[in-house]
């Protein structure tokens, strides 16, 4: 309920009026209903979903897409917000653009609960670049944020990803897919904002045990053992198998995995590990200066 209004207000309020919202309330316990049907009974483009029980972050992604009618899509956060001329912008870029682009995405930054700016300018993953191996090795080599999940998406390409599956980064495999399918273009003007907040998923969850709870409670197998890191990169196998590519393109894909996504990852723990030594390294000196 904290930030509701603020990503409502930023969306009713958009210049380009041609869209529908659709809000999937997953079993909130707080004054969400309230605040949601509020808005419904006020603007004709709301429709309103509630769902008798928790069905998890995954599932709850998924069931916004499966309820759209529309030729393009985007997700929308409860706590981000959608500056003036963003989905006027979007749709403009979509209007001029091939029909191979499948994601067109605003320049993005990231916000403080009090809608201060933290980070300006989160990653590009503008991909123009006429191979799926090409476009893919540059989300592997780009993606942290990912901003560019809640750009504006053609349903139709969409609709041949997984969307957003029940795992830790799901939204880093799905840009990889709409990569695979197509091409990314970038908006240079920064016209959304991601807030980071004290009640985001990723601190409120301790470690990545419990995030994939939060995406879905009920989830089974034993995928739901292996640590993020791994698991994605066998995700991102997964995906390029599934993916309608030649042959040589595949294996060009594979390849972007194995030459990018793990040395990435390789350089992340090793950073890691430095920063660990680092902090023990400086609380031993304090300690014992405190000895003295």
């Amino acid at each position: 309920q904290d930030y509701l209004r603020f990503a409502l207000d930023s969306i009713v309020q958009q210049d380009y009026t041609d869209f529908e919202l659709i809000i999937s309330d997953n079993a909130s316990t707080d004054a969400t209903q309230e605040i949601c049907r509020g808005y419904a009974a006020k603007d004709g483009r709301i429709r309103y979903y509630r769902n008798a029980t928790n069905i998890g972050a995954s599932g709850n992604y998924n069931r916004v897409f499966e309820l759209a009618r529309g030729e393009f899509f985007k997700w929308v956060a409860h706590d981000d917000v959608h500056l003036p001329g963003c989905l006027k912008r979007c749709v403009e870029v979509f209007d001029q653009a091939p029909p191979n682009v499948a994601l067109v995405a605003p320049a993005s930054e990231i916000i403080d609960e009090h809608g201060n700016t933290t980070v300006i300018s989160v990653e590009c993953l503008d991909t123009r670049y006429p191979r799926a191996h090409q476009r893919l090795a540059n989300v592997l080599q780009r993606v942290f944020w990912a901003p560019a999940q809640f750009g504006l998406f053609r349903s139709e390409t969409l609709r041949k990803t997984r969307l957003i599956d029940p795992f830790f980064a799901s939204d880093n495999v799905l840009l990889a897919e709409i990569a695979m399918l197509g091409e990314i273009w970038e908006i240079p003007e920064v016209l959304f904002q991601r807030r980071l907040h004290p009640g985001v998923s990723t601190n409120v969850n301790r470690n990545w045990r419990e995030i994939q709870v939060w995406f879905a409670p009920s989830q089974r197998g034993l995928k739901r053992f292996i640590p993020p890191p791994i698991r994605l990169g066998l995700e991102f196998m997964q995906s390029i198998a599934r993916m309608p590519l030649p042959a040589r393109e595949r294996l060009l894909c594979y390849k972007a995995v194995f030459c990018v996504w793990y040395p990435r990852q390789g350089r992340r723990f090793v950073q890691d590990c430095r920063n660990k030594i680092a902090i023990r390294t400086r609380m031993k000196k304090a300690l014992g200066r405190v000895a003295e």
